[in-house]
């Protein structure tokens, strides 16, 4: 392959923005873009550790910086790309991440907790593509790249349906900005992780961690730096004849219809202490304790007592 074909994967020169930028898959995103040399803006309503994420971005070499945004907000989000902007002189790349899930039985879900999960989850994304599209129409030199963050729960029944009813509508809604704004040569597109180790999952039991792997045909749980090509991919020049388009990431996780293990022949690429090596470095980031196994139950205690409750355990 030749060195031209190669660079198609660089982003040296391209500026970027993360919603929900400051810990797990959006500081994987970040991380990837920063890697493959754009400049980066971390994105988040965290600003204890966005800022310290986007510290960690300048190790690359890039430039970045950290914007305080409530996406659920249209004056944030509109001013939030602007600061973007002035710091960095345009946008090429925004990355739609920010979002939340909160647990319970849908049969006494409160109005409030689904108009919340719709609100950050696929308000917030919409309202950052409008304002991500509005800039890259107005520099009118060569569009750019809008990505969206799904999730396997968007083809799955996997959580409740607030959660999943946002992710399924963000594929939905890329496909649709995608069908619009091609015009403007601008790619939407989005991606669907499966169980991620970010600080989301600290508070996951290791029965269920291992229920995960044993159903997961890579024989690993998904870890952030898991993403990285596909988020390359996505952002560069790679993927220019590619919208609309949901990149499932997860392992094989939802090609399982089996109801024992899948059992492996080789061991996994990824052994269980690999798995959660950047997950303690984000908890790190974050000031929050961990056990050897990178486990905090206090930390989200709701997703420990949901998987405990499926899997039967005290």
């Amino acid at each position: 392959m030749s060195n031209n074909h190669l660079d198609m994967f660089g982003l040296s020169g391209k500026k970027a923005l993360v919603t929900g930028g400051a810990v797990g898959i959006g500081k994987a995103c970040a991380t990837a873009l920063a890697m493959a040399g754009a400049d980066v803006a971390i994105v988040d309503i965290d600003d204890k550790t966005g800022p310290k994420t986007a510290e960690a971005m300048r190790q690359f070499g890039v430039n970045s910086m950290f914007v305080k945004c409530d996406v659920t907000s249209k004056d944030q989000v509109q001013a939030m790309v602007a600061a973007v902007v002035q710091e960095f002189g345009r946008l090429d790349i925004g990355i739609n991440n920010a979002g939340i899930a909160i647990l319970g039985g849908d049969e006494d879900l409160d109005q409030a907790a689904w108009d919340k999960v719709i609100a950050v989850n696929l308000t917030g994304a919409y309202l950052c593509s409008q304002a991500q599209a509005q800039q890259m129409i107005k520099q009118n030199d060569g569009g750019g790249k809008i990505i969206n963050t799904a999730s396997m729960s968007a083809r799955i029944a996997n959580c409740n349906a607030s959660y999943d009813a946002s992710k399924a509508g963000i594929v939905h809604m890329t496909k649709t900005l995608a069908a619009e704004w091609g015009r403007f040569n601008i790619n939407v597109n989005c991606f669907s992780p499966s169980y991620l180790l970010t600080p989301m999952h600290a508070s996951t039991p290791l029965e269920a961690r291992e229920c995960i792997r044993n159903l997961t045909p890579m024989g690993y749980m998904e870890r952030p730096e898991d993403l990285y090509g596909t988020i390359i991919f996505l952002a560069s020049a790679a993927s220019n004849y590619v919208t609309g388009h949901d990149l499932l990431v997860d392992g094989g996780h939802t090609l399982n219809a089996w109801l024992v293990p899948l059992g492996r022949e080789v061991p996994p690429r990824v052994s269980p202490e690999e798995e959660i090596v950047q997950l303690k470095k984000d908890l790190d980031a974050m000031e929050v304790p961990y056990d050897e196994n990178g486990i905090n139950e206090d930390l989200h205690p709701e997703i420990a007592n949901a998987f405990k409750g499926m899997l039967g355990l005290d």
